[in-house]
């Protein structure tokens, strides 16, 4: 499957466009390919792009004042992801996006995406039930950080990314789980 037939499938789950809306969401996407360790977006820099992968494993996270990385979310092929802030604020970003596998990304400019949205209100939906689902798992998260075991949370994750350690550095799934890297061995050595 191509990816604009991916993203395409993906928004008729939600939608039913028009031949002729698809072609013009189409025109407006901007298909790139990242290497392993490039980024899709820059902390310091204004994002311009809405990001939707089609390949690939890509990595949000914010650095803190002692040079951590704390990851933030896993965007694997169908999913959306950005710095939303940054995009609607154009403000410079807290956040680095970037490759942890060669993948392939569809950025959606914002400007072509608010033209899209006057244009083409049905994709005002569209896109209002993508931020209200990225709002229920932003939401679940924190609740499992409150009440999961840092067990039950890794084995979660494990359901919701199936693949991921193939990708992954456990350093780094240790930073999305709030948990050491040491913490972590630990509980994969139970299994």
């Amino acid at each position: 499957m191509t990816s604009t037939n991916q993203i395409l499938f993906h928004i008729r789950k939600n939608i039913t466009p028009d031949p002729k809306e698809e072609q013009f969401f189409v025109s407006l996407l901007n298909p790139v390919k990242l290497k392993q360790g490039e980024f899709a977006e820059k902390a310091g820099e204004v994002t311009y792009n809405f990001i939707h992968v089609t390949a690939g494993c890509l990595m949000t996270y914010y650095t803190d004042k002692q040079g951590n990385d704390q990851v933030i979310q896993f965007a694997t092929a169908g999913w959306w992801t950005g710095d939303l802030h940054s995009l609607t604020s154009q403000q410079p970003s807290i956040y680095t996006t970037r490759a942890l596998a060669d993948s392939e990304i569809l950025q959606l400019p914002k400007v072509r995406m608010e033209e899209l949205l006057e244009r083409y209100p049905r994709f005002e939906r569209y896109f209002r039930i993508m931020f209200q689902n990225s709002l229920v798992t932003h939401q679940n998260r924190i609740i499992e950080a409150f009440t999961a075991t840092a067990e039950e949370r890794y084995h979660n994750f494990q359901k919701k990314y199936p693949h991921m350690e193939q990708y992954v550095p456990l350093k780094y799934i240790a930073s999305y789980l709030g948990i050491t890297p040491e913490f972590l061995s630990k509980i994969r050595r139970k299994k």
